[in-house]
């Protein structure tokens, strides 16, 4: 970050060790620092706050007072009306369509680099930086360009791919060629409050319960799924469940089926109120079909490149070809097959560690025509 001339620099604060250490690096390089801290909802309706969770109000008060440590300007901006309609209402609605969403991509694409960086532009500030794991590179007259984390344990690219270019431009991830450790170090130097603070580890408002009940809580009465069958892919009834919305595809614990070898969940029917289960093997697909595709460059790559591909976070990366169709609507072509494709998770296309964009996967293809074998 030291290679930028001095700029007000406004930081995504959210209280923990990486946005306060990446407040306390662009103060220490001679920034104009301003914190920012998203209050997103009420922590009143979460069934029961738990440690290791985000977005508390401990966590607002850490940030404040990380920020009043490094004597810089600290923020709240009120972001709940907006969190609940486009990250919580997805949520439940894409569960009670048979989808397993992915709520931090969403809110990273929505609240943090579309809102978030418009509040920090108005308040005169020149960037957004946060605390991500993950790399900016700028050339003279070209465009940004996105690339993994130093640290590949770490690395957070995957919640990153909706990222446009006007906001990448504006972006800055102090922490981007550090690993964890570097970071705790950078911490303890700095005396933060937070230097010793664990990492947050479940999704911040559904803490403390199980999905499926916080989709019992927030769901219309008249739309919660009730009893239906477990059936096999042939559709015999192999048992019962109390409501599809509590399974997801490659699900295999908890199915309540007994069986000779174990069974995964292979697909849900909301309109049928059924669970289908079968082997592992079932779960093997060939590609898939992606919506909401974006690529950061404004520009898909060409038709026949290669690319690596991940469907899950930390994922194993594939080969892949993407072809895309019209509408933001793509088919991607596995290079390998591909156990547990989830509709309603991100898929996200790499060249080697540059992120090119992503896309929500519709739903998974389990054949596929041949394709080239050329990795770019």
């Amino acid at each position: 970050m030291s290679a930028h001339a001095p700029e007000r620099v406004a930081v995504a604060m959210s209280g923990g060790v990486d946005s306060s250490v990446a407040a306390a690096l662009l103060v220490e390089a001679g920034h104009d620092v301003i914190g920012l801290t998203m209050q997103l909802h009420n922590r009143k309706d979460t069934a029961a706050p738990v440690e290791g969770s985000c977005c508390s109000i401990d966590d607002v008060s850490d940030a404040r007072q990380v920020a009043e440590e490094l004597g810089i300007p600290f923020f709240v901006v009120n972001y709940e009306r907006e969190f609940q309609a486009l990250v919580v209402d997805n949520l439940v609605e894409e569960y009670l369509q048979g989808r397993t969403p992915n709520p931090c991509a969403r809110c990273n694409e929505f609240m943090k680099f579309r809102l978030l960086l418009k509040r920090a532009v108005g308040l005169g500030a020149q960037s957004l930086a946060t605390g991500h794991y993950a790399r900016i590179e700028r050339a003279a007259g070209e465009p940004a360009r996105l690339f993994r984390g130093e640290d590949a344990s770490k690395d957070q690219t995957y919640f990153l791919h909706a990222i446009d270019q006007r906001a990448l431009e504006l972006l800055r991830f102090p922490l981007g060629g550090m690993t964890k450790d570097t970071v705790r170090l950078h911490a303890e130097r700095f005396g933060l409050a937070t230097s010793q603070k664990p990492e947050s580890q479940d999704v911040c408002f559904v803490a403390g319960e199980h999905y499926s009940d916080f989709i019992g809580r927030h769901a219309p009465s008249d739309r919660v799924p009730g009893e239906g069958e477990i059936v096999d892919a042939e559709g015999n009834v192999l048992g019962s469940h109390e409501g599809h919305h509590r399974y997801t595809v490659g699900q295999r614990r908890g199915i309540g089926i007994a069986a000779s070898r174990p069974l995964h969940v292979l697909a849900t029917e909301p309109s049928l109120n059924r669970v289908v289960v079968g082997p592992r093997g079932a779960l093997v697909a060939r590609g898939l079909e992606a919506e909401r595709v974006h690529w950061i460059s404004g520009q898909p790559p060409g038709k026949d490149r290669v690319l690596s591909v991940c469907v899950r976070y930390h994922g194993k990366a594939v080969g892949a070809q993407v072809v895309m169709g019209e509408g933001g609507h793509a088919e991607v072509r596995f290079l390998e097959p591909v156990d547990a494709v989830t509709p309603g998770q991100v898929v996200v296309f790499y060249d080697g560690d540059e992120v090119l964009g992503g896309g929500t996967i519709a739903r998974a293809v389990k054949s596929a025509p041949p394709m080239a074998r050329e990795v770019a």
